[in-house]
């Protein structure tokens, strides 16, 4: 089943309840339903994860932590997954997201000459807008992913029971 999967994975309750970046949350913590390991909880923690480690915003594990709690889903996925953008990653990762962004609003692609405030500010634009749509669909397709993943893992429990099942017992 999945769920032994993510329960190996995903830090316990406790854990998360002492990590310093998140005591502005208090009580809320203690909240069982952040804790659940289902389809729905996962699949949503995927998307808010996904969603917010992909925008250009200082304290993403905070708006990760915040939408967990707002649409209860599961929590420490969530948070995991906001560090597919760390320190090693933000560079290719807003640029790519920058380039997507210039794309839609069809801006030439710059390649760093004459790079002054003014210009950075102008670039932040693109960079949103990209960084919005990448996002969204990274957010889409880690939701579909974990929904099909759970889907694929129930029916394939399901065939094994069943065979098992169906498997004739030898008799003396």
């Amino acid at each position: 089943m999945p769920k032994r999967l993510f329960r190996k994975y995903l830090p316990s309750p406790e854990k998360l309840r002492g990590h310093r970046s998140l005591k502005f949350l208090g009580e809320i913590l203690s909240d069982p339903n952040l804790w659940h390991i289902n389809r729905h909880s996962l699949a949503g923690a995927a998307f808010i994860g996904v969603f917010t480690g992909l925008l250009p915003i200082p304290m993403q594990m905070g708006l990760a932590a915040f939408l967990a709690v707002r649409f209860h889903c599961n929590l420490p996925l969530s948070m995991m997954l906001v560090w597919l953008s760390n320190p090693l990653t933000y560079v290719p990762v807003f640029y790519f997201n920058y380039r997507i962004g210039a794309w839609l609003m069809g801006l030439p692609p710059h390649h760093g000459e004459g790079i002054t405030t003014a210009w950075f500010l102008q670039q932040l634009v693109p960079l949103w807008i990209g960084s919005l749509i990448v996002a969204l669909v990274a957010g889409l397709l880690s939701y579909g992913a974990v929904k099909v993943f759970w889907r694929v893992a129930v029916v394939r429990s399901w065939k094994l029971r069943s065979r098992k099942r169906r498997k004739p017992v030898n008799e003396p």
